[in-house]
């Protein structure tokens, strides 16, 4: 099936999307997304930061402000990315064990088509682990996304239409509790990571052909995290953290620029920076949150012993802004580590907050969200909505509307479905 994309001027997407002026000039390298698209994990400037001017609803139900709603099959933790005219999905249908990729219309959530990517190998542990937890990326031309199967992970391209490109062994993998990075996409490559006992590695990959361009070997530890580029100390750097370190690499080359410890072993977050400091959290063997100067000093800026593992933080302003796996929502100086104020939220929290503007989106695992206001000065609760019964997989939000997938009973059975809340009209 056909589909038709914007065509937007090179130069516009590219100053767009990256904070290095240089890709404005590498006709090369287009990214053909727009500024209400969301295309990758944590958004356009993979920070969990929507775009300035998006005005998503603050209320909503099962029956208010829900423009639509479409089944997904299988399951999965992959957040929906949106580009153009469609939103795509990772899922893993573990009775078939099989991997796909999902494509739904994004004015309508009509099933555009279904690529499997592999049939049988589904790995996965925990119980809370899915063998769709990575969200896919996608360019514009076309889609990428990581599969742990049958001892290795994988990173495939597939078109906007469904049709697999390339496929590539990226490493090999022992599965500890499960897989769940996400692919980023960089100039002419695109980027993934793997860390496990079987050994770790993140590489570059040429995104047209999927050849390694570079690669950089990790620790034998487990850890979960997915590579960020971020603009940070006057440079692009491509960040990770876990394995009892922070990594700056430069995300053309793979040229080490700064490694220093700082982290813990198993973390499952993506760092943010505030411009001069990234942020590592973690949760085994130690709980913490920590802050490490990004000009290659080596320098761990400050350290909390706070929980939280799983949903990624947000900067505005010099603050953090974190909900813990526990519910308690939080907020730090950036600078110097120090508590602003703390708030018990209720339920758990697997998925990541996102920001708008100066308010903070914020889903339980039932499916509850909190939206509230980025201050610092104190927890400033805007409206509170449930929608389905367990969200673990974070929220898209572009174009004033929020795509969310989350779990729901239809006829007494668990249905995972995809939403797409936007005003009433």
């Amino acid at each position: 099936m056909s589909l038709l994309l914007r065509t937007l001027p090179v130069v516009a997407v590219a100053c767009l999307l990256s904070p290095v002026p240089a890709l404005c000039q590498q006709v090369d390298d287009r990214i053909s997304v727009a500024a209400d698209d969301w295309p990758w994990w944590r958004g356009p400037n993979r920070n969990g930061v929507a775009n300035a001017g998006e005005q998503p609803p603050t209320e909503w139900s099962a029956t208010k402000n829900v423009a639509w709603k479409t089944p997904v099959p299988g399951r999965g933790h992959s957040s929906p990315i949106v580009v153009g005219p469609r939103v795509f999905l990772a899922t893993a249908d573990e009775d078939a064990d099989t991997q796909s990729v999902l494509c739904y219309d994004r004015a309508t959530g009509e099933p555009v088509w279904q690529a499997q990517v592999h049939s049988g190998g589904i790995m996965r542990k925990h119980e809370r682990s899915t063998g769709a937890s990575g969200s896919v990326a996608c360019d514009g031309e076309n889609v990428y996304v990581l599969f742990a199967n049958s001892g290795a992970v994988y990173l495939t391209a597939l078109s906007v239409e469904g049709e697999q490109l390339w496929q590539t062994k990226l490493a090999d993998y022992k599965i500890h509790q499960g897989y769940g990075a996400s692919p980023a996409v960089y100039r002419s490559l695109v980027i993934a990571s793997a860390d496990s006992h079987a050994g770790g590695v993140v590489a570059g990959l040429d995104r047209k052909t999927g050849k390694t361009v570079w690669q950089h070997d990790r620790p034998e530890q487990p850890n979960y995290t997915s590579p960020i580029i971020l603009n940070v100390a006057g440079r692009d750097q491509l960040l990770m953290t876990g394995c009892d370190r922070f990594l700056s690499l430069d995300p053309m080359t793979g040229e080490t620029l700064w490694e220093t410890p700082g982290t813990t072993t198993e973390c499952v977050t993506s760092t943010v920076t505030d411009g001069k400091r990234i942020f590592s959290t973690g949760g085994y063997p130690k709980s913490h949150v920590s802050a490490a100067m990004a000009d290659g000093s080596g320098e761990i800026a400050w350290e909390t012993k706070d929980r939280v593992y799983v949903p990624s933080i947000l900067v505005k302003d010099g603050h953090l802004f974190a909900v813990m796996d526990a519910g308690i929502a939080v907020c730090w100086q950036s600078d110097t580590g120090e508590e602003k104020w703390k708030k018990r939220l209720g339920g758990t929290f697997s998925a990541s907050p996102v920001l708008v503007g100066d308010l903070i989106y914020a889903t339980n695992d039932d499916g509850e969200t909190f939206i509230y206001r980025a201050d610092p000065t104190k927890y400033d609760q805007l409206a509170q909505n449930q929608l389905g019964d367990s969200v673990m997989g974070s929220s898209a939000i572009c174009g004033d509307r929020i795509y969310m997938r989350l779990v729901e009973k239809v006829d007494g059975k668990r249905q995972e479905m995809l939403y797409c809340v936007a005003e009433e009209k």
